[in-house]
């Protein structure tokens, strides 16, 4: 199969064009490197620099493609409030450029990296699809208007279109910029350095933990699907508290976490875990990893976080 992924160069994309072009996909990365890295895509993958919305060359790019993984986007939660006029340009802009890129090219199928940001504060959990989206920050607006830009457009061109809407992702590799790191790799760099761990709120919020090879797994079946309009949510399924990852990275690296509560700033919303139902019948897709397992893998696997005990074994789930 031929493969555009746009913003192939970030964490979610660089796992996904790996794992493509190792069993024997045709993959070209298109990415402007304002938060990717090239440098961990495999050699045979097809590296082009450059911006989603220039229609020119994404359609340059899109000759003989088979399907399209959408995952271009600024994806900082906090940085949206402060720019969301770039935002709305690059997630919702490039969006429309796609589209636009490949109404007369022919490719099949287009697969949206979504988010479960978009439900905001919601009265019930599990999180399901046909959920009335709450937006509480720009970032969660623009992929709302992406996943109706694409199944709009997807349905006018004649494009088989799937939105995925991905919960906090993890794994090896994750980027962990200065400002607004992801949670999960920040406290391991902080509990396995002897650092303190601020947690904003009382950590009694809760979220959905996805690692990174499940996450894969998904925008893989849903590109050899033949689902179309469909809304899917991708999670672990478990609702995590932070006071319990807390507690899970505690056990896991054999550390113990010296933990600082800001009370004065918002953990965000209380509450968040994915439902799957629409993943399992759709998909045939299930996570495998648990997160206790996932942390294990992050700590054996990514060198930023080698680990003073060489005998760490995988705990049990």
């Amino acid at each position: 199969m031929h493969v555009l992924i746009t913003g192939g160069a970030g964490f979610i994309g660089t796992a996904l064009a790996n794992r493509l072009v190792a069993r024997g996909d045709h993959v070209r990365v298109l990415d402007d490197l304002s938060s990717g890295d090239p440098q961990g895509l495999d050699p045979r993958v097809i590296f082009i620099r450059g911006d989603v919305r220039d229609v020119p060359k994404l359609w340059s790019l899109l000759q003989e493609v088979d399907c399209v993984y959408h995952l271009a986007a600024r994806a900082s939660v906090p940085e949206s409030i402060l720019f969301p006029r770039e935002y709305n340009d690059v997630n919702v802009g490039g969006t429309v450029s796609l589209m636009e890129a490949i109404r007369n090219v022919g490719v099949r199928r287009v697969v949206l990296a979504s988010s479960g940001t978009v439900y905001g504060e919601q009265d019930e959990q599990p999180l399901q699809e046909d959920m009335r989206p709450r937006p509480r920050v720009p970032y969660a607006v623009t992929k709302i208007a992406a996943e109706h830009y694409i199944f709009t457009l997807g349905a006018l061109y004649g494009v088989e279109t799937v939105a995925l809407r991905i919960f906090n992702a993890y794994g090896p590799g994750q980027p962990l910029p200065v400002s607004y790191p992801p949670v999960i790799p920040q406290f391991l760099r902080q509990i396995l350095g002897g650092g303190s761990l601020v947690v904003h709120g009382d950590g009694t919020q809760t979220r959905d933990f996805v690692y990174i090879d499940d996450v894969v797994d998904a925008l893989i079946a849903a590109g050899e699907s033949q689902v179309d309009q469909q809304i899917i949510n991708i999670g672990s399924g478990e609702e995590t508290s932070i006071n319990e990852l807390i507690r899970v990275l505690e056990n896991v690296t054999g550390q113990r976490a010296h933990v600082l509560y800001n009370p004065e700033q918002s953990g965000g919303v209380s509450r968040m875990v994915a439902d799957l139902t629409r993943a399992r019948a759709f998909l045939d897709w299930r996570p495998r990893i648990t997160l206790r397992e996932g942390i294990y893998r992050m700590l054996r696997e990514d060198a930023r976080f080698a680990h003073p005990t060489p005998t760490l074994t995988l705990p049990q789930t």
